[in-house]
């Protein structure tokens, strides 16, 4: 069986900082440290390979533009030494149109110690697609019809399959919206689709509510995130996640560091080398 190391983090405090992991208040080095102990077995997450087969781990992330989403995809994917992926497949090309529509995903299926993550995944179908009108009517409903089917094939074979639906206010919504468009290095993140999407609010909400009703199985049920706050969202779903995969905390006992034997030696002037220009200081 496969198992999941939990360690401590490969990250230093600085780049933490950055990327906009800890929360406000964690403004002190001693708060931010009780912070970061409180959260994990959460950042590092290793696979062990055994002979026997291990469990392969599919989570689909969902929402309606701009719930952030995309970003705790990539978030978890970079706190996890685990074997995994991101899966944010393109727009069909001519050929991949006429596949049976699921057959362009089956290869980013995990293998034994894999993790996938789909960004929004074959569930395109069952918004954007049928929302703008990127799909038949046909199309759209023998999706509505197979896919819980194809899930629960996906689950029988031993593939853990995960769901996720990043839920956020229009309130919010519009505050992101309003933030992206002001803010010059945050605009590159509105796509043409993005602004028409404003115009079919109602339609989209329709079609979540659709997809919830055929798609929220038993066996694979849409798990809600509330993601009003982004930092808070991200943390929730790893911890949550890692109530559903299982893991052994496989902690390596601490090592002793031998001493580092200098000899006579004596190494060139430093000044000869070439050293790049120290910009940033």
């Amino acid at each position: 069986m496969g198992q999941i190391r939990v360690g401590t983090a490969s990250w230093t405090d600085r780049t933490l900082i950055e990327s906009g992991w800890y929360p406000p208040e964690a403004d002190t080095p001693e708060k931010r440290l009780r912070f970061y102990a409180r959260q994990f077995p959460l950042v590092e997450v290793d696979a062990t390979y055994y002979a026997l087969p291990a469990e392969q781990t599919a989570a689909a992330w969902a929402a309606r533009t701009p719930a952030g989403f995309t970003f705790n995809v990539k978030a978890f994917s970079l706190f996890t030494q685990h074997p995994t992926r991101v899966a944010a497949l393109p727009a069909p090309n001519e050929r991949e149109r006429t596949q049976w529509y699921f057959q362009r995903y089956v290869p980013h299926l995990p293998a034994a110690g894999e993790m996938v993550l789909f960004d929004r995944s074959w569930y395109n179908r069952a918004g954007v697609e049928h929302v703008m009108g990127f799909c038949t009517e046909r199309e759209y409903l023998e999706f509505m019809q197979s896919c819980p089917e194809f899930e629960r094939m996906l689950v029988r074979s031993g593939i853990i399959l995960i769901k996720y639906w990043f839920s956020v206010s229009d309130e919010e919504q519009e505050r992101r919206f309003q933030d992206r468009m002001h803010t010059p290095t945050k605009r590159w993140k509105l796509s043409p689709m993005d602004l028409e999407s404003r115009k079919h609010w109602a339609d989209y909400s329709r079609a979540k509510d659709e997809m919830f009703a055929v798609t929220d199985t038993k066996q694979v049920p849409w798990y809600v995130v509330n993601a009003e706050n982004k930092k808070r969202a991200r943390l929730n779903v790893i911890r949550h996640l890692l109530t559903i995969i299982p893991y052994k905390d496989l902690t390596p006992e601490p090592l002793k560091l031998p001493p580092i034997l200098k000899s006579k030696y004596v190494r060139p002037p430093i000044h000869e080398q070439n050293f790049i220009p120290e910009v940033y200081v």
